[in-house]
């Protein structure tokens, strides 16, 4: 299995890179000529192509969202970080709210079509090493959110999880989302198998991965004032990792 792993992923490889230097040139016309939706639009569809390139290493994804969500209202989508793969499916589930990412900043360069949507479509770049500029990028970041009604995503663990066991969630950036996003819907989800793809490490990559996305009950956070906002980020964990199936 990992030798044809290794086949199939230098063939995925050559498909996922095709696509992200054809979409870089899309975005950037999309940007120009149609400003931030058209971009946006175009990020979404970048997402789904990506998802179809997962396809040849025989991954499927699953996706799930019950919800009735208000498109006047932000949303806080918080979820359980499992790979780089998450990101597609996220983004593709909820493409009508636009979902923008907490990034690190290395990522805002080098990568094409991934680092011009982080710079241009309104993500937060931090660097992890100066607290003090990662605090102003998520409130600015949760400024721009709450102006247009658009979604942020936030991994509390930090970062991703090599085996799918969650780690515990760090509540300092969800607490800024929530002082600046007041009228937010919050949104728990849960993603399941994703760690799958990168069992191997960086390459080859994993095959036949079932990758679910799951969206739970939403929250209104107006119903929890500051005083409950411990009880909230309890609520919001344990309804995360509860639904997080490790075999």
């Amino acid at each position: 299995m990992k030798f044809l792993s290794y086949i199939l992923s230098t063939i995925y490889l050559l498909f996922f890179g095709l696509s992200l230097m054809i979409f870089h040139g899309i975005q950037w016309i999309c940007l120009k000529l149609g400003g931030q939706k058209w971009h946006n639009r175009s990020v979404n569809w970048l997402q789904f192509t990506l998802m179809r390139c997962h396809n040849l290493l025989g991954t499927h994804y699953t996706l799930k969202n019950p919800h009735q969500l208000n498109p006047d209202q932000p949303l806080i989508i918080v979820s359980n970080h499992q790979s780089m793969n998450d990101i597609s499916p996220l983004i593709w589930l909820f493409k009508k709210h636009y979902p923008k990412f907490i990034s690190k900043k290395e990522l805002g360069k080098g990568i094409p079509s991934i680092s011009f949507n982080l710079r241009h479509g309104g993500a937060a770049l931090i660097d992890r090493n100066d607290p003090k500029q990662a605090i102003t990028e998520i409130i600015n970041f949760a400024k721009r959110i709450h102006e247009n009604t658009h979604a942020a995503v936030i991994f509390p663990e930090g970062t991703r999880s090599k085996n799918g066991v969650p780690r515990p969630f760090k509540i300092k950036g969800l607490n800024v989302l929530f002082k600046y996003i007041p009228n937010a819907q919050i949104v728990p989800v849960t993603i399941n198998n994703s760690w799958k793809t990168t069992k191997y490490g960086k390459f080859p990559y994993g095959l036949g991965s079932h990758i679910t996305v799951e969206a739970h009950e939403p929250i209104q956070l107006s119903d929890y004032p500051k005083n409950k906002r411990d009880e909230l980020l309890e609520h919001i964990e344990k309804v995360i990792t509860e639904h997080i199936v490790i075999d």
